[in-house]
């Protein structure tokens, strides 16, 4: 496991800004908290009610393409990353808080982890 300094550095790698409001991506998420994207979007599904325009944003295709261009020139997206037909969620940081709640099996260190990444 990465030294916590570490880790910290490699999440504000992640956090870009969007629409004004400093925000993370919904794959990124998936890949801290260890679980599939697929996955990830299917509890924020189910629990749609949750996250309010202020705590995650809907990308339009232009904004994720955006997004995952500049991401590929700075080596932090794969470049065989492919959004395919699905939309991309971004999350402020109270999506991120919520987003830990909705998913309950994260080990604890994970959750406050991600919480901290506006910090």
């Amino acid at each position: 496991m990465p030294e916590p300094m570490e880790e910290l550095t490699t999440i504000q790698s992640k956090i870009y800004e969007i629409r004004g409001q400093r925000v993370m991506l919904d794959f990124d998420l998936a890949a801290l908290y260890q679980v599939e994207t697929r996955v990830l979007k299917q509890a924020v599904r189910r629990n749609i009610e949750r996250f309010p325009g202020d705590f995650m944003l809907r990308l339009s295709a232009d904004e994720a393409n955006r997004l995952i261009n500049i991401g590929r020139s700075q080596n932090v997206i794969p470049p065989d990353y492919n959004i395919g037909s699905t939309e991309m969620f971004a999350f402020t940081e109270e999506g991120v808080a919520m987003l830990s709640a909705v998913l309950k099996s994260l080990p604890e260190e994970r959750q406050s982890l991600c919480l901290r990444y506006h910090k």
